[in-house]
């Protein structure tokens, strides 16, 4: 039986580390690149029908390789922002074709100054979805689906929602009202929705502490859930939205 070569065992392991951090901060630097793409088109920096600077002159702007930053463009493409054509270039689609609700979308929306309509849509999408899923998850939630809510206000009070932990647990108060549904096309929504309350939330607190506390209106949805009643938890879910939607209209006139 042959025996192992420790030094070749190593050369392979170092090899193969190697290649883990090469695809690492490559991973990275396309995303990288991605977002400041992305944050461009969205602050309106780029216009629908606007042409990209070609391929090598961004490339040598950016100092990053061409393969990065073609890679980046197929991230855009597949959020439906740009598209690439043999000779015509990278161009800037028309706003109804991107793809307003990927949670990187909405990243890079928030990354700069959002657009007042575009919080406002955002907050109608909201108070049509969420009223009808605490009205539904009130009708069909579990214990485990309390547990997860329940664990989710006592993190939101524990951290707050001027942190990162807080906002995640947020997060996930919200996923889980939207898992109680038990409706599949629904739960479709749940990163978008999520990725919503998450960026306007970090956005009130850009300029100033939260005008109030939230949680109490949280509570209310919770209560009302668990004690199985699909009209209260509505319009519970309902007031939570429109006061959200105050204070951020509030942060977005300071």
């Amino acid at each position: 039986m042959a025996k192992e070569n420790p030094s070749l065992n190593r050369g392979e392991a170092e090899k193969g580390a190697a290649s883990k951090a090469a695809r690492g901060p490559g991973r990275r630097l396309h995303g990288a690149i991605a977002h400041k793409l992305g944050t461009a088109i969205l602050s309106g920096q780029y216009q629908p029908g606007d042409t990209l600077s070609g391929e090598v002159a961004f490339a040598e702007e950016l100092e990053v390789s061409r393969s990065a930053y073609r890679e980046a463009v197929q991230v855009l493409t597949a959020k439906g922002l740009v598209e690439s054509r043999p000779k015509a270039g990278t161009r800037v689609l028309p706003r109804t074709r991107w793809n307003l609700l990927d949670p990187d979308v909405l990243a890079w929306a928030f990354a700069g100054e959002p657009d007042i309509q575009f919080v406002r849509d955002l907050f109608e999408l909201r108070a049509i979805v969420e009223p009808a899923a605490a009205r539904l998850a009130a009708l069909r939630r579990d214990k485990d689906d309390l547990k997860l809510m329940k664990d989710a206000l006592a993190a939101m009070r524990r951290h707050t929602l001027a942190t990162e932990a807080g906002r995640a647990a947020d997060r996930d108060f919200h996923n889980a009202i939207l898992n109680a549904t038990r409706n599949d096309a629904l739960l479709t929504l749940t990163a978008s929705i999520g990725a919503a309350v998450n960026w306007t939330t970090q956005f009130k607190q850009r300029a100033r502490a939260l005008p109030r506390n939230p949680i109490p209106d949280h509570v209310r949805v919770y209560d009302a859930i668990a004690a199985g009643d699909p009209v209260a938890a509505a319009e519970a879910m309902g007031v939570l939205v429109d006061l959200a939607l105050e204070d951020t209209a509030s942060a977005m006139q300071r």
